[in-house]
């Protein structure tokens, strides 16, 4: 029991760091080059919140660094449509499109975009402080409770709503308007991933439909 636990936390601590190379092949494989100067203001500030953040749990809670690297073994899924699938294209156009210099977005909308980026990933940070259990892999533990403070006191799902900024100002931080059509697939996914979680939610977690009568909108204040 114990050499699993541990080789549960040693894997939770290098998920960051390969996380960090999976990015940097994705942004500059495609780019053909490492001059892509967008990218490398993205990718290092983007590490570095990871970094930090799995530094911060490491300490903290290192319960959820496991919870989170074993997430996708235990998870409950609806298969989603196959087209979502799209949507990844907009994290390879950016550097196809550095590549051919297809778009051209000025500098300080660049620099706009990786600020808008960073806080929303900040902001996912305080969710995951808030709330140990949030996973875009959707399983209810034993002792996992209902948060109903923080950012869930707002809207039901915090984390998505960091997600979903994060997604939609990524292409400009890399300096392309191209990469933004397949990143509006985002939309369609998050509200399938939503539907999907409240359904096991409401079935599973004690509490739940109580909250949702308590915090009626899951995404985005008075919209939805």
């Amino acid at each position: 029991m114990e050499s699993k636990t541990s080789k549960s936390k040693s894997k939770a601590v290098l998920v960051p760091f390969m996380l960090a190379a999976i990015m940097w092949i994705i942004l500059f494989v495609p780019a053909g080059t490492i001059k892509f100067w967008e990218a490398w203001i993205l990718w290092s500030g983007f590490s570095l919140i990871t970094l930090s953040m799995a530094a911060y749990f490491a300490k903290s809670n290192p319960e959820f660094l496991s919870r989170r690297a074993k997430a996708q073994e235990k998870g409950t899924f609806k298969k989603s449509p196959a087209y979502f699938k799209l949507y990844y294209l907009g994290f390879i156009l950016p550097g196809i499109d550095f590549r051919f210099h297809w778009s051209m977005v000025p500098t300080w909308l660049i620099i706009a975009a990786n600020l808008v980026v960073f806080g929303a990933y900040i902001f996912i940070f305080y969710v995951f402080r808030e709330n140990s259990y949030a996973s875009t892999s959707i399983q209810v533990e034993k002792e996992q409770n209902v948060i109903t403070t923080g950012p869930y006191s707002v809207v039901r799902h915090p984390m998505y709503l960091g997600m979903a900024v994060m997604s939609m100002f990524m292409p400009l931080a890399l300096g392309s308007f191209l990469s933004l059509i397949p990143t509006l697939f985002i939309f369609p996914i998050t509200v399938f991933r939503i539907r999907n979680e409240e359904e096991i939610l409401s079935r599973e977690l004690k509490g739940y439909e109580d909250y949702r009568l308590k915090t009626p909108y899951r995404l985005i204040p008075y919209v939805w």
